[in-house]
């Protein structure tokens, strides 16, 4: 069996973060990283404690939730609170930082971002990255690696479409199948 390469699994940790997030608008993870381990995680959310927008809504102002703490933060502060230094660490964030996370992400010292989903990616972003000297990289992360029984599930899944072929199952029904199984086997970004 292939183990997955590094970037695979980091991504695929700050993917799992993001389950976490009691955003309702965006789902976002990320993983900081230094010397190929996890030094910190984090989600976006509200404060400890606080209200969360899958309880009482988003409080958005501007066109920006304000209760929410971007994961990129959440990971940097809990760093500062455990006294784990960030400095030429990495970070794996599901989606492209914001402008506020990016300058967050330079002043902590993070030597490369890497991300799965362009998300308004804002051009100063990127220039302060490249000013800081920060390499960026798209990872997008490749499910199929983490389901274990993906080609079996395809499999099955083909030969029942030709079984159902075989008997004549109505024209249409089965182009209708057919049309979701491929959505369902194909990964999409949000």
């Amino acid at each position: 069996m292939e183990r997955i390469s590094w970037n695979q699994y980091f991504m695929a940790q700050s993917q799992l973060l993001s389950l976490r997030s009691t955003c309702t608008r965006l789902m976002v993870g990320a993983t900081v990283v230094r010397d190929k381990r996890i030094i910190a995680g984090g989600y976006n959310g509200s404060v400890s404690g606080g209200d969360h927008c899958v309880d009482k809504g988003c409080y958005v102002v501007d066109n920006h939730c304000i209760r929410t703490i971007h994961a990129e933060i959440n990971a940097l502060l809990q760093c500062a609170k455990f006294g784990v230094p960030t400095e030429g660490a990495e970070i794996y964030v599901t989606h492209f930082p914001c402008v506020h996370c990016s300058k967050a992400l330079i002043q902590a010292g993070i030597k490369k971002v890497y991300y799965d989903t362009d998300y308004k990616n804002h051009p100063y972003a990127l220039e302060l990255f490249e000013q800081a000297g920060i390499e960026v990289e798209q990872v997008e992360l490749d499910e199929v690696v983490l389901d274990r029984n993906y080609q079996e599930k395809l499999q099955l899944t083909t030969d029942l479409l030709r079984r159902l072929e075989e008997v004549e199952v109505d024209h249409e029904q089965l182009i209708e199948m057919i049309e979701k199984t491929r959505k369902l086997y194909t990964p999409t970004k949000p």
